[in-house]
């Protein structure tokens, strides 16, 4: 039962590992990040007065995604370059020959990738869930500026009724909500009747009042201007500000509030209670990488199959991902319960690889 018998073998077991892994995820960020920004550079320059800045802010807000969705397929990676590099040069043969059993040569993996594991977590919180929010704001509004104030949600889409109700920027919370650039569609059969503007809207407690109004009439092609107008008196604030509430672009105390809200506005939350579930199954992952890439270190290296050993391993942790994301997408629709859709893919593939290291060299 004693994982760790040697504390040097460990140690360079373990800086090993990591090196690689930070290897490999900075070549894949380097590569997919140049591939991103020659897709986007066109519609980021397109808006007028962008340019070199712009660009840079975009990769500011874009690498944190990109470091956050490969680091667990660089752990799974690092895991196969140091094990198939161990067998290679027979070291793995010297440890086993040393009374170590598979178990104990994973354990310093397992132990770093523990480490990776609550690094992920730290980095998604603090750094990835501000980013992805800044960013889905600013490709609402076509890569244009964005307001400065902070609760602010941008080209949010509420429906009342037949009417569509359009609010470029949503500001604030609860009753002290406002709503700027506001377009409502006045529809009747399917059929648009008129269409109004307003500049801002804020809530009353008979309705919201719309500013500087300009009403178009579809049928008789006229248009009306008002200074003040009160609209929507069957609608609540938390329709706009529940209304795109994405699990991605919130921290998992912030998610916990918003699903919190939505319950008590009578709203379906299944989806992001699993996303608030993932945000901890997913930087778990990295601990079950070294279980699945662990077939890369067995066997003779000399008997001609350390290559395909090193695929099982490969093809072992991408169909994690594959049943990861499968069981995530259920759980948004749904058709799996939230706790089932972030921990069964996770539960299921650990089984797998213990099964698969236990019965070929344990």
């Amino acid at each position: 039962m004693d994982f760790f018998p040697s504390r040097t073998l460990a140690i360079y077991m373990a800086k090993m590992f990591i090196i690689r892994t930070l290897a490999v995820l900075a070549l894949l960020v380097l590569v997919l990040q140049a591939l991103d920004l020659l897709g986007e550079s066109g519609k980021i320059l397109a808006h007028p007065g962008n340019g070199e800045a712009e660009l840079w802010t975009y990769v500011s807000l874009r690498a944190p995604q990109l470091i956050a969705r490969f680091l667990p397929f660089s752990v799974l990676l690092g895991t196969i370059i140091t094990l198939a590099t161990l067998n290679q040069n027979s070291e793995v043969i010297s440890m086993k020959a040393g009374g170590l059993s598979a178990h104990q040569i994973l354990a310093p993996l397992i132990v770093a990738s523990m480490g990776v594991a609550v690094l992920s977590f730290i980095f998604n919180e603090t750094l990835v869930a501000p980013a992805t929010a800044r960013l889905t704001q600013w490709e609402k509004v076509d890569f244009g500026p964005i307001p400065a104030e902070s609760n602010i949600r941008t080209n949010v889409w509420v429906k009342d009724g037949n009417d569509l109700i359009n609010a470029r920027t949503v500001i604030g919370r609860g009753n002290n909500v406002q709503l700027r650039d506001v377009t409502i569609y006045n529809r009747s059969a399917n059929e648009l009747n008129s269409l109004m503007h307003g500049d801002q809207a804020r809530f009353t407690d008979n309705g919201w009042l719309l500013s500087d109004v300009t009403r178009f009439n579809v049928n008789s092609g006229t248009e009306e201007k008002t200074p003040e107008l009160l609209i929507g008196d069957s609608i609540r604030p938390d329709q706009f500000t529940l209304s795109s509430v994405d699990a991605d672009s919130l921290s998992i105390f912030a998610l916990r509030g918003a699903i919190g809200e939505l319950e008590q506005a009578g709203r379906p939350t299944m989806s992001l209670k699993a996303g608030w579930w993932h945000k901890i199954s997913g930087p778990m992952s990295s601990i079950l990488m070294p279980l699945l890439g662990a077939v890369a270190a067995f066997g003779l290296a000399r008997s001609g199959q350390l290559f395909i050993r090193a695929v099982i391993g490969m093809a072992l942790g991408f169909a994690y991902f594959v049943a990861d994301n499968f069981a995530l997408a259920m759980g948004n629709i749904g058709a799996y319960p939230a706790l089932l859709a972030a921990w069964a893919p996770f539960m299921l593939f650990f089984l797998i690889g213990e099964t698969v290291l236990i019965r070929t060299e344990e």
